[in-house]
């Protein structure tokens, strides 16, 4: 220790002596000790003042218990103030509000002296208005003795013990407010209730996982999402802007075109987002599972590839009807189930329905005449049936109609193509009509001249029975020979032709 000493002396300096021994009764002196302390003291002795450092009341500080009980009230009103500032915080202007109740250090001797504005929190805990909790039986399962004993299965202990269980429902259950009130609740109906409650919960969250993994009205999913930022991080589209239409099977875009291999894009474009639930549709596999060119590759039970093998029908059939001249959407590329095309329209206005654009008299009687020609060559030249044709899926921009919406054609060769073909010649012949063109042929007229065949009846419905027999002629004879034929209805005769299913008189 003396070592220690002179160690940290400096060596220039006089020595130091080393202190005087003293006995051990100096040692002990209190008088000494407080001395030595004064002494040695480096801060100026604090005057004494009148300032209340505590928030309780004076009281005896001679007892240790006391000093304690005192010490731990001062500590705990310090750890619910800062408690209760963290749950304003955390709340903020929230309409639900989440409370730090259980956390807080409620001493018996507190006298909170905080305004009430500062308080926006009750200790329910001892809340003298809350209800007792139902009375229920002990372990045993019975109370009593003989005539009034009373078991677990008493109907009034049984209701209470229900209404009480329904506090255990999910907080988006409403199960109301007994507070005060003797409410008793059967066993069938609280277990209705119950079963009621565990349907509602499946329901929502089977609900949330299909908004979150399905492409709903006006909003893509993340999937969907990705592929749209991938096309603009590759330079295909400059940028996303909008959503212009929606459908019963897909939402359209607008975008803005960049390039793509070398390939200048369409400086506007739309991409048709096919919607990843089959609700809407789920009936209309008829239109692909028949479709030759996708028969082998029809999946029923894979629903998100039901949706891109209709994405890829579209693109097939919307470039063998550009490459026939027939006015429609150019193909840009397509990415799983969604189809990039040019844009029907001029500075970010699409162009009219067919339905909704305003056309004189004139105007009116040119869209007939380019319809008729459309269909004919879209039967003749493509090969193809609309299957959806009317004043909804055709476009009037720059004097000219322009079909579009084709996801849904099928060829003739389809077994039920010319059924198709009549729903098609009725839109367009009932809307040419309303509109008020004397020129307008009948549907059955229509039919004819689109098709070449030559049905003679003016009823509906016998019309339609000789165009499903003609098919159902057809069927049966693919089936047997593999075949293609026509028949020549004047003379009631079927010719076979490899090439084309309904040929020309």
């Amino acid at each position: 220790m003396s070592f220690l000493f002179y160690f940290f002396q400096s060596p220039w300096g006089a020595p130091v002596l080393a202190p005087a021994p003293c006995s051990l009764a100096d040692v002990m002196s209190e008088q000494l000790a407080r001395q030595l302390h004064e002494e040695g003291s480096p801060f100026p002795e604090i005057p004494d003042t009148d300032l209340d450092l505590t928030c309780a009341p004076e009281g005896d500080t001679s007892s240790d218990l006391m000093l304690a009980q005192m010490l731990q009230m001062e500590f705990d009103r310090e750890f619910d103030t800062q408690l209760r500032r963290e749950e304003k915080k955390f709340n903020g202007d929230s309409k639900v509000s989440i409370s730090f109740e259980n956390y807080r250090m409620v001493h018996p001797y507190e006298d909170s002296d905080s305004s009430e504005d500062e308080v926006d929190w009750q200790d329910t805990r001892h809340d003298p208005y809350r209800a007792d909790k139902p009375t229920t039986t002990p372990k045993k399962g019975f109370v009593g003795k003989g005539k009034n004993i009373t078991t677990k299965h008493d109907e009034d202990i049984c209701g209470r013990k229900n209404t009480a269980r329904m506090d255990n429902f999910a907080p988006e259950v409403q199960v109301g407010d007994g507070i005060g009130m003797d409410l008793k609740l059967s066993n069938q109906v609280y277990n209705a209730l119950k079963r009621h409650c565990h349907t509602e919960q499946r329901r929502s969250a089977r609900l949330h996982e299909k908004k979150e993994h399905s492409t709903a009205e006006q909003a893509v999913d993340p999937r969907t999402r990705l592929l749209m930022y991938k096309m603009v991080n590759a330079g295909i589209l400059e940028n996303i802007n909008g959503c212009i239409s929606t459908g019963k099977e897909s939402v359209v875009f607008h975008a803005n075109g960049g390039s793509f291999e070398e390939k200048i894009v369409p400086e506007e474009c739309v991409l048709k987002v096919f919607k990843t639930t089959l609700n809407e549709f789920k009936n209309r596999d008829k239109y692909i599972k028949d479709d030759y060119r996708f028969k082998n590759r029809f999946s029923k039970l894979n629903p998100r590839k039901i949706i891109r093998l209709w994405a890829e029908k579209e693109m097939h059939n919307l470039t063998r009807i550009k490459k026939a001249g027939i006015p429609c959407p150019e193909v840009v590329i397509l990415k799983k189930h969604i189809l990039v095309m040019s844009f029907i329209g001029k500075d970010h206005v699409p162009a009219p329905k067919l339905k909704d654009a305003i056309l004189s008299s004139e105007d009116m009687k040119k869209a007939y005449y380019q319809v008729l020609n459309m269909m004919q060559r879209l039967y003749q030249d493509c090969n193809l049936v609309h299957a959806d044709l009317s004043e909804y899926n055709m476009l009037w921009h720059d004097g000219q109609v322009w079909f579009i919406d084709v996801s849904q054609s099928i060829e003739p060769t389809h077994p039920h193509g010319l059924e198709f073909l009549f729903r098609d010649c009725r839109n367009v012949a009932t809307f040419f009509q309303k509109a008020g063109v004397a020129e307008a042929l009948s549907v059955f007229e229509l039919f004819n001249t689109v098709s070449g065949l030559q049905i003679n009846s003016d009823n509906e419905a016998d019309f339609l029975a000789q165009i499903e027999a003609l098919e159902k002629r057809n069927e049966d004879h693919v089936q047997k020979s593999g075949k293609k034929i026509f028949m020549d209805t004047s003379e009631d005769r079927l010719y076979d032709r490899p090439d084309h299913f309904c040929c020309y008189l």
